[in-house]
């Protein structure tokens, strides 16, 4: 037995050794984390139960029968974060450059399909250079086994990728179809195509951090959700978010103890709406007035800021926030801000995250550009993710609703469960001064003086439409409320409402305006 045991812990030890030390020295010296080290940051310590350790690839092509490491370039298996149990992946640069090959995808795969089976997260931590070239069609495959179990995953159980190197060609689809994508800034990047390929294809000089770095994808593109100064911050921010989010679609999300305090008003918020309807403000303002305190964890944060999304506790309580941000291009929709929002309402909705939607819309933005970019289909994705979304939805009008965006964003009529407005909601088509210059056209033409014709219809139009009681006696909203009671009210609605059951209709699936 001695000798047997012996055997046994020079493979392991070799197995831990991934590449060896040389390569490890290279990845330290990149400012990178190995594959082991970074699931010991990740886990609770001591949680970490390896699977497939002694995996080696099979080909024998193009000397690779000469190069066979243990783990075959990817670490899998199950642990713990703050005791909730996780599956992990952790792609090891330092063995053939952490490329995918037959048996590193059957490693996946196998605790994928456990996580599905167990009803629990999935988290990969990315480092690869793509397929094993080496391996041919047999690596592809391997990809598209990867792919179809994330399909399958989808709504079932969370999934959640770290990229922490390089992610190219067929390896960044995989983590565009998980939930959440995080990247570290300098050290890792996503694209089909490198910038070798861009150069000779459309002759484009671009570095690889400017075609696909974590601040790219956060701000321009819209793939990456958390751009993280380093691979600590990374791992700390992920087990932030999965505090908020349930283990599967058919749990709810942890509830933090909550002391209720004496008194839940927030006199605050009494000073953020300014008297200048047109007069810019910070929507996290009143998120941070409403929410518990230091628990709003934002999401997509330099993408598409007219409208911000993200993760907060009320009373404890996990709920999903979408609020259209006067502070960025008025709070206006666009094609970026509906894609952005519409994505995150449909997570909250798959593991039964309660939304709650704070409006300020002047409506959609538009131009050509929008136009004939799609903002109609882009549009109607948040509108389709409103509507089918079947968790509690409560709506908080802060000033402007207007137009087709009012009914847009979580209006009663596509389904929310309550509707609040502030007394300086304004409730209406469009705009005051728009819309007088369109009815009273005529009238203010043939006017002795235009403009002091227009300003008075302008005010008579403000005074019988910007404000939120056509709306209250309609029961389109179900009650004005002082803004400082915001946080009483939400509490109580989302108590009310936490046993809420809604069935959509018999189908296989909608058809959503991708």
């Amino acid at each position: 037995m001695q000798k047997q045991l012996k055997e046994l812990e020079e493979k392991k030890a070799l197995a831990r050794l991934g590449g060896g030390e040389k390569r490890i020295e290279k990845q330290h010296a990149k400012g990178k984390l190995t594959a082991r080290e970074r699931i010991s940051l990740l886990l609770d310590e001591g949680s970490f139960e390896e699977l497939d350790m002694l995996v080696r690839h099979r080909s024998s092509d193009f000397g690779l029968d000469k190069q066979k490491f243990y783990s075959d370039g990817v670490i899998t298996g199950f642990g713990s974060i703050n005791g909730r149990l996780v599956y992990v992946f952790s792609q090891d640069f330092t063995v053939f450059g952490g490329s995918l090959s037959e048996t590193h995808a059957e490693k996946i795969c196998k605790i994928m399909d456990l996580a599905m089976q167990n009803g629990a997260p999935v988290i990969g931590l990315n480092d690869s250079g793509g397929a094993r070239i080496q391996e041919g069609v047999v690596s592809l495959g391997g990809y598209a086994d990867i792919f179809y179990r994330n399909v399958q995953a989808s709504g079932v159980i969370p999934q959640i990728s770290l990229v922490m190197g390089p992610c190219a060609g067929g390896a960044v689809y995989s983590p565009a179809m998980t939930d959440f994508i995080m990247m570290v800034e300098q050290t890792s990047y996503m694209f089909v195509t490198g910038p070798n390929v861009v150069k000779t294809v459309t002759h484009e000089e671009v570095s690889s951090e400017e075609l696909g770095g974590a601040q790219t994808h956060a701000s321009k593109s819209g793939v990456t959700h958390f751009a993280c100064a380093n691979e600590v911050e990374c791992i700390n921010q992920l087990k932030q978010l999965l505090s908020y989010i349930p283990q599967n679609c058919e749990e709810q999300a942890p509830m933090f103890p909550y002391q209720p305090k004496e008194n839940e008003r927030r006199e605050q918020l009494m000073n953020i709406i300014p008297d200048n309807p047109n007069q810019p403000y910070d929507m996290r303002e009143v998120i941070e007035g409403i929410a518990d305190d230091n628990s709003f964890l934002e999401v997509h944060k330099d993408f598409a800021e007219n409208i911000v999304v993200g993760f907060a506790r009320i009373a404890g309580r996990s709920v999903g926030i979408v609020a259209n941000q006067p502070a960025m291009l008025a709070g206006v929709l666009d094609i970026n801000s509906s894609r952005k929002g519409a994505r995150f309402v449909r997570f909250c909705d798959a593991f039964n995250v309660p939304l709650l939607v704070l409006v300020d819309v002047p409506g959609f933005l538009p131009g050509t550009d929008q136009e004939w970019n799609g903002i109609i289909a882009n549009g109607a994705k948040l509108l389709y993710a409103f509507s089918e979304a079947t968790v509690p939805k409560v709506t908080v009008i802060t000033r402007k609703a207007y137009g087709g965006a009012y009914d847009v964003m979580n209006s009663k009529h596509i389904g929310a469960d309550l509707n609040f407005a502030w007394p300086t909601a304004e409730i209406a088509v469009m705009g005051a001064k728009g819309a007088s210059e369109i009815i009273f056209k005529r009238e203010i033409a043939e006017a002795d003086d235009p403009e002091a014709k227009l300003q008075e219809k302008v005010d008579e139009y403000t005074e019988k439409f910007a404000n939120p009681y056509r709306a209250a006696e309609r029961g389109f909203i179900d009650k004005v409320i002082h803004p400082a009671e915001t946080r009483i009210k939400l509490i109580n609605a989302f108590k009310m409402l936490e046993n809420k059951v809604l069935n959509l209709p018999k189908k296989k699936h909608g058809n959503i305006p991708l």
